[in-house]
């Protein structure tokens, strides 16, 4: 007979072979202050406001701050859903326009640290939630740390942060470079943050193309820029979102234009219909990369 947590998740599960597939961004940067967080808050917003049932997952496990962006006040974070003290539904946030999300868990540093029973109640809590996801927008750590590439290689667009300063163009190469070669990710959007206008935030981008275009063999795409806006800090400050603060600011229309965009990125084929999917290849590429460390390690 089948244990009540073993059946639990065994019929979450079975219900995704119905669900609609969900698309997975994880927004990212080679540096931090890059306005990362911020793009990924009003981005996911933008979806919500463009009726996507939309769940952002914090996922700078070691400096969370989504929740400082939207003023809101977790009560509970993933380490108690992994202490089995509650269900995913109850750390749940309620943000603007229906928007839903995972505060991240101050207590659980690294993904690939999990034990196999944290990992296994971690798929089963994320396929069990009761709500239907369009988008899972996952908001990364910066830098090229294991975790980060694990939420990278697993989603199906990235996002790459840029502004135009040297050390986050050279630190934005740096990740699409160990993205490529040790994670075998070949396709990559670029936004250009904080620029005077739209043929600045070209430039921005065209940049970085060189660079790839030159030494690495992947596709890295324009996926528009967001302007300096005296709105946009203005919005930060009073921890709302632009896009629903200042609506019709040229920050707030920039990132309503790159969730148009975004809703027209395509999804994996072999996906599923819940972000359990996501979370498996999370782990996955956690374990494989700890045991080609290792096996490194052994050979060196």
């Amino acid at each position: 007979m089948q244990a009540p947590e073993m059946r639990d998740q065994a019929d979450g599960l079975r219900g995704l072979a119905t669900a609609r597939p969900v698309k997975v961004i994880a927004v990212t940067s080679g540096k931090g202050g890059v306005g990362k967080t911020n793009v990924s808050v009003n981005l996911a917003v933008a979806l919500a406001e463009r009726g996507r049932q939309t769940l952002l997952l914090d996922a700078d496990l070691g400096l969370a701050n989504v929740d400082v962006l939207l003023g809101l006040k977790p009560r509970a974070d993933l380490s108690q859903v992994l202490d089995g003290e509650l269900d995913l539904e109850d750390i749940l946030l309620e943000g603007p326009a229906g928007l839903r999300i995972v505060p991240a868990a101050s207590g659980v540093s690294r993904m690939a640290e999990l034990t196999p029973r944290e990992q296994s109640g971690l798929i089963s809590a994320f396929s069990t939630l009761p709500l239907s996801v369009e988008v899972l927008v996952v908001d990364t750590a910066a830098g090229i740390d294991s975790r980060v590439l694990g939420f990278c290689q697993a989603a199906h667009e990235v996002l790459v942060v840029v502004c135009d300063e040297p050390a986050s163009l050279t630190d934005a190469y740096a990740l699409i470079k160990v993205l490529s070669q040790e994670r075998n990710v070949r396709r990559f959007q670029v936004l250009a943050n904080g620029v005077g206008d739209a043929e600045h935030g070209r430039r921005v981008y065209q940049k970085l193309l060189g660079v790839c275009d030159r030494f690495l063999e992947v596709a890295v795409v324009y996926g528009g820029c967001i302007p300096e806006d005296a709105r946009l800090r203005q919005a930060v400050r009073a921890r709302k979102p632009v896009v629903q603060a200042f609506p019709s600011s040229p920050s707030a229309r920039a990132f309503k234009d790159l969730a148009a965009r975004a809703d027209n990125w395509a999804v994996r084929p072999e996906s599923n219909g819940q972000p359990v999917f996501f979370l498996e290849r999370v782990l996955a590429a956690a374990r494989d990369w700890s045991g080609a460390e290792e096996v490194a390690h052994v050979r060196g």
